[in-house]
């Protein structure tokens, strides 16, 4: 099947400016709302340029994007499932940030982007006995509700998440910060392994493209996005469940943290949160009750 040609000019722009190199999300976003502006897709490969406002990168974008002809790109997807912003499953949420992703990626059940609950569990990776206990007492009552849980598929509170609602016969997204022929970190392999036969992983990054430092905070957005409402179990003062919350903040969301221990400065983050605003979180019924009339 030709993917790539049958898709319209729009979807395949978006697809090359995912596979380019030199691009951030921010100049793709320039590109596509002019083209959105001026209802136009023929733009050469110099005004894309200009219109991402490239400089240091111009080059290595124009040289990347003029390789990725047809050809080249129906191999590359060959191996991969996806949508686009203009996709109807694309996650109408995600859609309302800033900047959201203009490809998502992704293995296993697509259609759990349309749950009707869907609650972001995050945390420590450097998680204590008990965080894993709150999430252990927590995931089974969300479940119950048919709420869908969403995490980063990190270690620690992530990790527990994750593997507490397979446990519990739940569903469960992953947003990885990488290629989907990665598995990041390789102790999750056989979770990651289980999720994407019958659960979902997304990322927005395509095939080889190797977790870095600045995909965690983007994979981060993704989850917050989606998110009905996320839930910060365990988060020293500066750590990436806290961006996760205020990005979630940032959109609207509920924010839901648990108290911890108040010598440890394990759950220091946890309660700055609290003190900002965030909903003082000691018992699952706490998230199912404020966010019952949510989709």
């Amino acid at each position: 099947m030709e993917k790539f040609k049958k898709l319209t000019s729009i979807s395949q722009l978006l697809l090359r400016l995912t596979y380019s190199k030199g691009i951030g999300i921010v100049g793709k976003w320039k590109i596509l709302m002019h083209l959105i502006e001026t209802n136009t897709s023929q733009l050469s490969v110099s005004e894309l340029s200009q219109i991402a406002q490239l400089h240091r990168t111009r080059i290595d974008f124009m040289t990347s994007f003029s390789a990725l002809t047809s050809e080249i790109m129906e191999e590359k997807l060959k191996m991969e499932q996806f949508i686009t912003y203009f996709d109807p499953m694309y996650p109408e949420q995600l859609r309302q940030i800033s900047s959201p992703p203009l490809v998502l990626f992704y293995r296993g059940d697509i259609t759990l982007l349309d749950a009707k609950k869907i609650i972001g569990i995050v945390g420590a990776r450097q998680a204590t006995s008990y965080a894993y206990k709150v999430i252990r007492t927590f995931i089974p009552e969300l479940i119950k509700e048919e709420i869908v849980t969403i995490s980063g598929l990190a270690k620690g509170v992530d990790w527990c998440a994750h593997d507490q609602t397979l446990r519990h016969t739940g569903k469960t997204i992953g947003v990885v910060a990488c290629g989907l022929d990665y598995c990041y970190p390789k102790e999750s392999i056989s979770l990651f392994n289980e999720m994407c036969r019958h659960h979902l992983v997304l990322s927005e990054h395509p095939i080889g493209t190797k977790p870095k430092r600045h995909h965690f905070p983007m994979r981060n957005r993704v989850i917050a996005g989606i998110a009905d409402g996320v839930c910060v179990v365990e988060a020293k003062q500066r750590s990436g469940a806290l961006i996760t919350a205020q990005l979630a903040l940032e959109y609207g969301r509920d924010v839901f943290a648990v108290p911890g221990d108040i010598l440890s400065g394990q759950s220091q983050g946890c309660h700055e949160l609290i003190l900002d605003g965030a909903i003082c979180t000691t018992n699952a019924q706490k998230i199912i009750n404020e966010t019952q009339f949510y989709r």
